[in-house]
């Protein structure tokens, strides 16, 4: 069954806000039209935090990636006995451009300061209950790009170890269950197949 990209099979959505406290999550009712034109009302919720950039920092000629590791407390409660979470560099764009927010949140989160970041591609990361789309970046580094010792931010509660792995173990570490994040799992693979195989 193909569906139509345009939709007509949605009306009447009607929001309710339940909780603004961090980010927005709102109850959303709204009329659906099945496949065999019968109209249902549907009740969801949605969590809007906004959007998101993330990047992977390589150097091809060292066999190196920059990751961090911080304290992440969903996965805490759901099972990570350290709480703590391997990821590439990420942030929300708040008000930048996808380009300027991971600039941005590169220095702040590594202490690297990167001029042209490539974009490869963006994605929906847990499209059955939040709205954000992320916008997933590679680029180059080397030693000289080093200007601080990121971080991240103190008056945002940020506490973040920056680590310079080989990128072999850090992709067998997708393996081990080491990395569990997924948008590092998907620069992980697109740096295998695109830079490091190359």
């Amino acid at each position: 069954m193909i569906f139509p990209m345009q939709n007509n099979r949605v009306k009447g959505l009607k929001t309710e806000i339940l909780s603004d406290n961090w980010y927005t999550l709102q109850k959303i009712t709204y009329e659906y039209k099945t496949v065999d034109g019968r109209w249902e009302t549907h009740t969801r919720e949605a969590y809007d935090r906004g959007n998101g950039a993330a990047i992977l920092l390589y150097n091809k000629q060292k066999n190196t990636i920059i990751l961090t590791r911080q304290f992440r407390l969903p996965t805490y409660i759901n099972g990570n006995e350290s709480g703590f979470l391997i990821e590439a560099c990420a942030g929300l764009l708040d008000k930048d451009n996808p380009e300027d927010c991971i600039k941005k949140e590169t220095e702040e989160e590594t202490g690297y300061v990167i001029k042209k970041p490539v974009k490869i591609f963006e994605a929906y990361m847990s499209p059955g209950s939040v709205t954000e789309i992320l916008h997933f970046f590679i680029a180059s580094y080397d030693d000289k790009m080093k200007l601080n010792s990121g971080g991240g931010l103190a008056e945002e509660q940020e506490e973040i170890e920056v680590l310079e792995l080989n990128f072999n173990s850090a992709h067998n570490m997708i393996a081990t269950g080491e990395i569990k994040d997924g948008k590092t799992i998907m620069l992980l693979q697109y740096c295998y197949l695109h830079i490091f195989q190359g």
